[in-house]
């Protein structure tokens, strides 16, 4: 897509999140999400830590990590997780027109970054988001590029052929390894769940170098 559409489209999936996440019930924003060490909670305040946040308080948490910016990723959540649940949600929808890309990336890195934590948010709690699912097409672009490391994928992944079988997407080469969209999204962030969902003569391959 073009960038035009592209941030239209993460605006109005921010939009539908926070929509979301405002019919989640206490227990439901403590719930673990697919992220190690985080609750629903952090991955939502996680998703605005860029767009609300300032290149002083970006820097002052990689000083606290130690020059790490993995740890002052989760930092940064950790700060903005002890927000009202409601705070968190209205940011969401309040700055879903917020153009904050990290150094160096486009709009493929917010877009990628909100699909894949919606799944962090939904698979766990068992909610249906009922969005499109067209722009997986661009995340999987970016997850299956060499783009994607080291701030999505810190090892490369199995030389396979991917094919989203829900939608009109395929990249790669060698062994073929298909699924629903999600599920091969899942498998090639390591979320070791839905994995039962892949077949083909990779899907091994994939399902091992997913559970890490």
């Amino acid at each position: 897509m073009d960038d035009t559409t592209a941030w239209a489209t993460i605006a109005a999936e921010r939009r539908a999140l926070a929509d979301l996440l405002t019919t989640l019930t206490e227990e439901q924003w403590a719930t673990p999400s697919l992220c190690a060490g985080w609750t629903v909670r952090h991955v939502a305040a996680h998703l605005m830590a860029g767009p609300t946040g300032s290149w002083a308080g970006f820097l002052r948490a990689m000083v606290r990590a130690r020059g790490s910016f993995d740890r002052a990723n989760h930092l940064l959540a950790d700060d903005r997780a002890r927000l009202p649940a409601a705070t968190l949600a209205a940011d969401l929808r309040e700055n879903a027109g917020s153009r904050f890309t990290p150094p160096g990336m486009d709009w493929h890195a917010p877009l990628t970054d909100l699909l894949v934590h919606r799944l962090d948010i939904t698979v766990p709690l068992g909610l249906d988001h009922g969005r499109p699912l067209d722009p997986w097409s661009d995340a999987l672009g970016l997850l299956t590029s060499r783009r994607a490391a080291p701030a999505f994928l810190p090892r490369g992944l199995p030389e396979l052929t991917y094919v989203a079988t829900d939608t009109d997407w395929s990249r790669g080469t060698g062994p073929r390894v298909e699924g629903p969209v999600e599920a091969v999204a899942l498998a090639i962030t390591r979320r070791p769940v839905r994995l039962d969902a892949l077949a083909g003569p990779g899907s091994e391959t994939l399902q091992s170098w997913a559970r890490g």
